[in-house]
């Protein structure tokens, strides 16, 4: 693995920053300020979840054609317009008055941070390596967990001597002075496609079928997969999102909740590399029915008690189906698919992934202004994570009967 990541360093190193850098349009960053935002623009819940969902919808729908730019020849244009676009979203954040600016805000951070960063990282190594695609993305997909450690325990500490305002402008600051020169350095040198180590490898690449995006949409597979597929970033939005209201309803610190985000992503990180490797000796199609079912049992398991003994058990839940995801997604879609139109094909599934995620504080955060328990909605999760998981298996089956080339 070592001499690997030697071997690779400086386009695994691109994915990671990538992902790294994502953090700052996640919602467990932008839900850090939920409470400060709503206090001082005089949001409810709903309200604000309505202005979130209704920005994080648009920046769904305009992924569609932004995400080609995926596709283009030179990657360092691409890492440096995402950076620029990002750095840009959060100078808004740092000045917004009011529903307007707060939309055009967070519609920047989730297009820019969660779409595109993501996005970009994901296709570039999906279409850079084949036979070792399972542990490149998992190298890559640090990032995430890293973000997920770091961000929540540094704006808590920086909230001691720094307004929430001015946060935004430092995250600013380390997306151009940090972000954009790092990806231009990183991504000048396009990687030459490697399809495998070995002639076999080789040749089933070679023989893979190149689907367009207009054959995807064709193909009832790749609906059919959605459902399961947004199921955690459907919930894992939505207890995110709402961590404030859900500690404050529990009788919890938020400490006691955000605490456990290292644990999460340490979770989250050994998750992905053995996902990594599994998906390298057999294929993503063959792990796909295992990715919900530890966040299913953690959304039943946090909505059970309101012993603060059990989050760090739900967080390992939640750690490990976001690091079965990150591997398994990126590497199913090249796998059905092909790469040669990787860009515009997961542009449609991130898409319906963002979408998700506009849904979920809206969802949820009029529940919440409606009386409905928290811990109900998280019932509900649960079972709908059991029945996603009935279906991923169903495709599990069908992908493997299939012929893919």
């Amino acid at each position: 693995m070592f001499r690997f990541f030697l071997d690779n360093a400086r386009w695994l190193s691109a994915g990671f920053l990538l992902t790294f850098m994502s953090g700052f349009g996640q919602t467990f960053f932008i839900s850090l300020f939920s409470g400060e935002i709503r206090g001082e623009l005089d949001l409810s819940h709903g309200e604000f979840g309505t202005v979130y969902g209704a920005a994080t919808l648009a920046s769904a729908i305009s992924i569609i054609w932004v995400g080609r730019l995926a596709d283009i020849r030179n990657p360092a244009i691409a890492g440096v317009v995402v950076s620029g676009g990002l750095a840009a979203a959060a100078l808004v954040m740092s000045i917004a008055a009011g529903p307007v600016t707060l939309f055009l805000a967070i519609y920047g951070l989730r297009l820019f941070g969660q779409g595109m960063m993501t996005h970009t990282s994901q296709t570039l190594i999906g279409r850079w390596f084949v036979a070792t695609r399972g542990r490149a993305l998992a190298i890559s997909g640090f990032g995430f967990p890293a973000s997920e450690s770091a961000y929540p325990l540094i704006v808590v500490a920086l909230l001691a001597f720094l307004g929430w305002r001015e946060i935004w402008m430092v995250v600013a600051g380390v997306l151009m002075l940090v972000s954009a020169p790092g990806l231009w350095w990183l991504l000048r040198e396009n990687r030459t496609p490697q399809h495998a180590r070995t002639n076999g490898g080789a040749h089933a690449a070679a023989e893979q079928r190149q689907w367009t995006r207009k054959q995807v949409l064709r193909d009832p597979i790749f609906y059919l997969l959605m459902p399961a597929f947004l199921a955690p970033s459907f919930i894992g939005t939505g207890i995110f999102f709402h961590q404030v209201h859900m500690t404050e309803t529990k009788g919890w610190e938020l400490v006691q909740f955000a605490g456990y985000f290292p644990l999460f992503a340490a979770t989250q990180v050994v998750t992905a590399l053995v996902a990594g490797f599994l998906v390298d000796r057999w294929s993503a199609r063959h792990i796909l029915p295992l990715v919900l079912v530890p966040q299913g049992i953690a959304a039943a398991l946090l909505a059970s008690t309101a012993n603060p003994l059990v989050v760090p058990f739900v967080m390992m839940g939640l750690g490990l189906t976001s690091g079965l995801m990150s591997t398994v997604s990126g590497a199913l879609w090249p796998e059905i698919y092909g790469v040669l139109h990787l860009g515009a094909i997961r542009a449609m599934a991130i898409s319906a992934m963002v979408l998700s995620t506009a849904a979920a504080p809206f969802v949820l955060g009029v529940l919440i202004d409606a009386g409905v328990a928290f811990d109900l909605q998280l019932y509900g999760m649960a079972c709908y994570m059991a029945a996603a998981t009935v279906l991923l298996i169903a495709m599990s089956r069908r992908l493997l009967a299939r012929e893919l080339t």
